[in-house]
Formats: structure tokens, sequence, C-alpha cells
């Protein structure tokens, strides 16, 4: 079985990655663990201690912070990077010009202002669309079509983007995400929800 990604924060407790397993038993060898949350560990099985022969065993927590992490000074203008895959989550799979939903496949990525126009490549100025939508729009602005956007484009903060890149979530580590939704991000649904670990 794979032991799921451990959820990384700094020291005042806000989101900085997603770590596996062996990074998160590194800090914790290290003793730079600051606290833990969540209520899920895993015991991992070590070799055997030089001291005593004995077995080691370590007990890892889903949410863990680490000593000497800061990053509240710039975390509301982190700005996570833009690709498909994570734009296409956040839409829920669904062009937001017809409002179908499809697999990734069939979906592009559509700017808004176009890039001839001086659109810029930003989350708050991209869509999904459907290929036929993406095409028919084209270079135009939405004022110059009978085409409306279905929602507004946002930038996703940390925790929002993280839940974006990884759908294998447990239960406490999304609790301790939602928590620092935007509300743009609240419009997280119960077909993302079943995606949770449990």
């Amino acid at each position: 079985m794979t032991l799921p990604l451990i959820l990384r924060l700094d020291v005042t407790g806000q989101p900085v990655k997603w770590i596996d397993w062996q990074e998160a038993a590194n800090i914790y060898a290290r003793d730079c663990v600051a606290w833990t949350a969540g209520e899920n560990s895993f015991l991992l099985h070590g070799g055997f201690s030089r001291c005593d022969g004995q077995k080691t065993l370590l007990s890892v927590n889903s949410i863990i912070a680490v000593k000497g992490e800061n990053r509240r000074s710039h975390h509301k203008k982190a700005i996570p990077p833009l690709n498909n895959r994570e734009l296409f989550r956040r839409d829920h799979h669904t062009c937001l010009y017809c409002g179908k939903s499809m697999k990734s496949l069939l979906l592009t990525r559509d700017h808004v202002k176009p890039l001839s126009k001086g659109g810029q490549d930003i989350w708050s100025n991209v869509v999904t669309a459907c290929r036929r939508c993406n095409t028919h729009k084209g270079d135009r602005l939405l004022d110059s079509l009978n085409m409306k956007l279905l929602a507004v484009p946002y930038i996703p903060n940390v925790a929002e983007y993280l839940v974006l890149r990884n759908r294998k979530i447990l239960g406490d580590q999304m609790a301790f995400l939602k928590m620092q939704f935007s509300h743009f991000g609240n419009e997280w649904n119960e077909r993302d929800d079943t995606l949770i670990m449990q």
C-alpha cells in the first residue's frame, strides 16, 4: 500500500506543499517538527538501531508544521503556477461557456481576453473551454459575441492549489485546507469531496 502524501505547513500553519513519507521522516529525524495536526498518523518501520539492536519505529502525522519556516509575510501574494491540469480541476472539468463537463483530452485553455488583444496567460484571464466553444470564440472578446462566462476565473490561493494538485487527500487534510479557501474557492461540491480518501 502506498502512503498518502503529508501536508507540510510553515510554523504559522500556512500550507507549503505536499511531501512524501520519506521527506516527512527526514523532518522528524532532524527534530524539525514544530507541531502536528490531523487525526491520521502512519507508523513507519525502519532499520535496526546500532545502539540497542531494536527495530526503529516512527509515527508520522498527516499534517506537520516545520520549525524555522514562516511564509506568512509573502503567503497572500503567492501565485501558484498555471497549468492545464490544475486549471481544468479548478473549473471542475467543465467548459465555462457551454457548461458541459468533459474529460481533459477534450478541453482547452481559453484566454478570456485573447493574447492578441493584450490579454495575459494568468489564472484570472483563463478558463476551461471545450474545443467547440474555444474555436467559436477564437481571438475575439466576449462582448463581440453572444457568449457569456458561467463563472468568474480566479487565482487559487496556496490551500486551494494544493487541493488541485493532489486528488488523494485525507479527510483531516481537506478539512484543514478548506478553512483557508478564498470565497471564490468555496465552490467545492460533493462531486469533489468523493475524491477524498477516508
